[in-house]
């Protein structure tokens, strides 16, 4: 039984010291400040691109809710207020 409860424990540390060690490979140095930078912009760029993409989606299905008369009301509504907005600012 010593023995068993030896050799799994053993095994077990083995496994962790491994696992500790793949860690600090060259892959996961340390970046350059240029490399941050370039990597924060992608990650801006991705989010701006999906939040784009979410808005379409939204506004695809808020119109496709909508009935044939709602959706010439609110097409009307809204000319009548860019009319009104223009006439308030001239």
């Amino acid at each position: 039984m010593k023995i068993k409860t030896i050799y799994i424990t053993l095994l077990l540390l083995l496994a962790i010291n491994l696992m500790s060690c793949g860690s600090k490979g060259p892959d996961n140095a340390l970046m350059t400040p240029e490399e941050i930078e370039k990597s924060l912009a992608k990650d801006k760029k991705k989010k701006a691109k999906a939040g784009k993409k979410a808005q379409k989606e939204s506004y695809k299905h808020y119109w496709s809710l909508q009935t044939k008369e709602a959706k010439k009301s609110i097409k009307k509504n809204n000319r009548r207020q860019k009319k009104a907005a223009r006439k308030r600012n001239n």
